[in-house]
């Protein structure tokens, strides 16, 4: 049986997403907010860019979204144009945008409420992994929606999993940045070091590198990093956005998260100076900065 997919929002993430789906054989139907990008996908992959929201849903057995924030996806599933309103009943909806575990739990209820299923589905890996088919995937939701979608998450993830009740997946996904915003601003600073201590730092990477300090973000970004090149993946406005997600629900499940919250006072220094779109290992830059 043919299986009809529908993919809101086809950004730098969401745009290589549908393609996987589409070369997998699914009938892929894409709506996004500048139609011009619809029809380019449309074109590329032999899907079909639909008009409206409603159109791109109607028929769909899964739709996937991907966004920019909470209040985006309160625009493209809310009301009468939205998802919930046209997708046929028994569709499952995978959201893939990080936001707050409490859109995630308001979009699930609307759902419940009209015989769909909703999936929270945050991805980590960056374009590169969404370009590659290499994405990490954290899902919160019932288990037999999530049995039905994720044959078709396989398309796109490296890893899938199943994390509990709505709103998991985005609760996994904040324990994701808060860690990374550590490792990030930790890794700035030992290259800082290495830099002012006028040591051979691809030298004292390639040494560090195999032992306990060794991490995913040394292995590939230190070299960005000591050139300076920031263009290589999550952007710092995009990472602000995530760590006041993470910041709010720690005020209110009582956690205290200090590290986060002080990177993510770094990551607005590193606004100032103009470094918005560059990607989040950017952190080394207000080190190098002259006070």
């Amino acid at each position: 049986m043919n299986v009809t997919a529908a993919f809101i929002g086809l950004g730098v993430m969401g745009y290589p997403m549908a393609g996987h789906l589409a070369n997998a054989g699914l009938t892929v139907q894409v709506w996004n907010r500048t139609h011009a990008k619809a029809e380019s996908w449309a074109s590329q992959y032999n899907g079909k860019a639909c008009d409206s929201i409603a159109a791109a849903v109607a028929e769909a057995d899964f739709v996937f979204t991907c966004v920019g924030a909470d209040i985006d996806l309160e625009k493209v599933y809310e009301g009468p144009e939205g998802i919930i309103a046209n997708a046929k009943p028994g569709a499952v909806l995978v959201d893939h945008t990080t936001a707050s575990a409490g859109i995630a739990e308001q979009l699930g209820q609307l759902a419940r409420a009209r015989n769909l299923e909703f999936i929270d589905a945050p991805v980590s890996g960056g374009q590169q992994g969404a370009e590659n088919g290499q994405l990490t995937i954290m899902c919160g939701g019932e288990a037999d929606p999530f049995s039905q979608a994720k044959p078709l998450m396989e398309h796109y993830a490296k890893a899938l999993n199943h994390m509990g009740p709505i709103g998991s997946g985005q609760k996994t996904k904040m324990v994701n940045q808060i860690a990374i915003a550590g490792l990030v601003q930790g890794l700035s600073e030992a290259l800082h070091f290495a830099e002012q201590a006028e040591l051979d730092v691809r030298k004292v990477v390639d040494v560090i590198s195999k032992g306990a300090a060794q991490s995913w973000q040394m292995e590939n970004r230190s070299g960005t990093m000591i050139d300076g090149e920031f263009e290589h993946g999550f952007a710092v406005d995009w990472m602000r956005k995530d760590l006041a997600i993470c910041l709010e629900e720690a005020r209110k499940n009582g956690s205290r998260i200090p590290v986060a919250a002080l990177v993510d006072q770094f990551y607005g220094d590193v606004q100032q100076m103009g470094g918005s779109r560059w990607d989040t290992s950017s952190l080394i830059q207000r080190l190098r900065k002259k006070p």
